[in-house]
């Protein structure tokens, strides 16, 4: 399987998230949210992104030194993209249900 590399898009998000999170070494409740949020703006945008990448990506950014975080955060953009794709296909399913049942 060929891994996507990271678009430009995408690691300018994740220098947000390195950005944003003040102590690397634990994840407040709020940069939890926030970064959920950063990873939900990038599949609206149709960005894909490969999780392994994503997970390179922090190993190697250099500020993450403990390893929890870097896996919260590869866990949370892996639930974001799976979240969104599921629903993405059910708005599909259902935009073309024109059964004309009376409604």
């Amino acid at each position: 399987m060929k891994l996507l590399p990271l678009t430009n898009n995408v690691i300018i998000k994740l220098n947000e998230i390195t950005t944003m999170v003040e102590d690397k070494s634990k994840l407040s409740e709020s940069e939890i949210e926030e970064i959920k949020i950063i990873f939900k703006s990038l599949v609206e945008k149709n960005e894909r992104y490969d999780i392994d990448e994503i997970e390179f990506w922090f190993e190697n950014e250099g500020s993450w030194k403990v390893k929890d975080p870097r896996v919260r955060i590869t866990n949370l953009s892996s639930y974001i993209q799976d979240k969104y794709q599921q629903t993405a296909h059910l708005r599909i399913i259902s935009d073309d249900d024109d059964c004309s049942c009376g409604n």
